[in-house]
């Protein structure tokens, strides 16, 4: 009986060993999009965006809501050059847009901590 706590001990620190590589696996947090809800009317996602991490050059052809999960200052870099400072406030809800034709833009966070917003598009705002 004495015995028994040995092997038990030896499959305790494989399991262990197992969780320490499958957690040292996992990607760290990116700068992404998850896609939440749509249908004729809206679409609707989740965008994390990290510190010196900007989402890649995009538009969009319809008006949007933001609201911020994990506010902070978002800087929207347009392709030509200017940029737009946005101050996100946890609580709120701002309303941009649609992109003017030919115009794209890269959303740039310009603090040190993850915004987190929900947007939901417009599809029929025109």
């Amino acid at each position: 009986m004495k015995r028994l706590w040995i092997p038990v001990l030896f499959l305790f620190i494989g399991f262990a060993a197992g969780l320490g590589v499958m957690r040292s696996q996992q990607a760290p947090p990116q700068t992404q999009r998850f896609p939440q809800f749509e249908n004729e009317n809206v679409r609707v996602w989740r965008s994390l965006v990290l510190p010196n991490a900007p989402l890649a050059m995009h538009r969009h052809d319809h008006g949007r809501v933001i609201i911020p999960l994990e506010g902070g200052t978002m800087n929207i870099v347009q392709q030509n050059g200017p940029t737009e400072t946005h101050v996100w406030e946890v609580g709120k809800a701002y309303w941009l847009p649609a992109n003017p034709p030919g115009t794209m833009h890269a959303d740039v966070n310009a603090g040190s901590r993850p915004i987190e917003v929900m947007v939901v598009e417009l599809k029929n705002d025109k």
